[in-house]
């Protein structure tokens, strides 16, 4: 008994635990495009074997099907990993399957080898499912028993809520309530007595709204909601690292994002300003400050620095920061390898870099 226990804690510790079902984008689609895309994915397919796409993986390559679903043992691919029964251990170069991942890769062929139904590539897949690449969608508003609780859309989704869980709404609070939270929520600042005063004695039917109205004309409407976009910015008054020297007109980006939501900038405009405004015609020197987007990265001004790798690790930053304040997608990942979860492959994500790379940082005005 003692000895067959520690048998089966042996063999379960050596082959790792094997999930009872094992699901192919989860456990065996990383798997293959970590150790086997290099060699056989999109760009390449040495053998004549490509694995990141159902239809051209179930073929083969020049020796025939790889793997036959339900049957691992007689499957190449288990024993061209493994290295066993003649054949050369792949891949040949770089890091081997474990001994537990090849026991992931049995157990999903003989469950069936259940594959996505595209023939696509797996990158395709995504992109055509992906939250980042869908349009924004309109939904009607649900219907409501109490409609006249409902002020807007928003209340409705909130009242169909409440009503299926069997939750009446809270009461309206009080006026001195409400200003404060206004307030907090536009400004970051409470209500001076002065303006609760005002509030609590203004009776007219949209008193309210003319708080929320005085709040978002407010200078301090942009401060607040400011720290927001700067924090996706990385933006900091020194240069971080070891030294952490004061950046003394950094402050200029800052006031440039405040004054461009306090004056409503259009979307589109605040987009391209910090991306590229320094290349609009004519650029103003307005223009070429929202550009200081790009100089946020940390600066390390320590002895020994390499310059080269300074300069590269800048511009990884400054591509995987545009890439998810704009995309919304974490594309740093793709500076070492494609995507395992996002629809970017390292070489859209070196054509950003590049982009980055062969930009040079003449000293000219403004400072930042």
């Amino acid at each position: 008994m003692r000895a067959s226990l520690l048998i089966l804690l042996w063999t379960t510790w050596a082959t790792g635990a094997v999930p009872d079902k094992v699901d192919f984008a989860k456990d065996i689609q990383p798997l293959l495009q970590s150790r086997c895309y290099g060699c056989h994915g999109s760009r390449q397919q040495m053998s004549g074997l490509r694995l990141d796409a159902k239809d051209a993986a179930t073929r083969g390559g020049y020796s025939g099907p790889l793997f036959q679903a339900g049957d691992s043992s007689h499957s190449t691919i288990i024993h061209r990993v493994s290295g066993d029964k003649g054949f050369a251990a792949m891949p040949p170069i770089g890091q081997r399957l474990t001994p537990e991942q090849i026991a992931l890769l049995r157990a999903w062929i003989d469950q069936g080898a259940s594959w996505p139904d595209t023939g696509a590539a797996i990158t395709t897949a995504r992109k055509s499912s992906h939250w980042a690449f869908q349009p924004i969608a309109h939904p009607a508003a649900p219907k409501v028993v109490n409609s006249a609780w409902v002020r807007n859309p928003v209340d409705a989704f909130v009242l169909a809520r409440l009503e299926h869980e069997k939750i009446a709404p809270a009461p309206e609070a009080a006026k001195h309530t409400l200003l404060r939270r206004v307030s907090l929520d536009l400004t970051g600042l409470p209500p001076t007595t002065a303006e609760l005063d005002a509030f609590i004695a203004d009776q007219r039917p949209d008193a309210y709204e003319r708080q929320v109205d005085r709040l978002l004309a407010s200078r301090h409407f942009g401060e607040k909601w400011a720290r927001h976009w700067l924090d996706l910015a990385r933006y900091a008054d020194s240069d971080g690292y070891e030294k952490d020297w004061v950046r003394p007109w950094a402050w200029r980006y800052r006031q440039w994002v405040i004054d461009a939501i306090n004056r409503d900038r259009p979307f589109d405009e605040f987009t391209i300003e910090q991306i590229a405004g320094d290349l609009l015609p004519n650029a103003t020197p307005d223009q070429k400050i929202a550009t200081g987007f790009h100089r946020n990265t940390l600066t390390n001004r320590e002895g020994g620095v390499d310059n080269a790798q300074f300069r590269f690790e800048n511009t990884v930053d400054r591509a995987s920061t545009v890439g998810s304040v704009w995309l919304g997608l974490t594309v740093g990942c793709a500076q070492c390898h494609d995507h395992k979860f996002d629809p970017i492959p390292t070489r859209d994500y070196y054509s950003l870099h590049g982009v980055f790379a062969s930009s040079n940082e003449p000293a000219e005005l403004p400072l930042l």
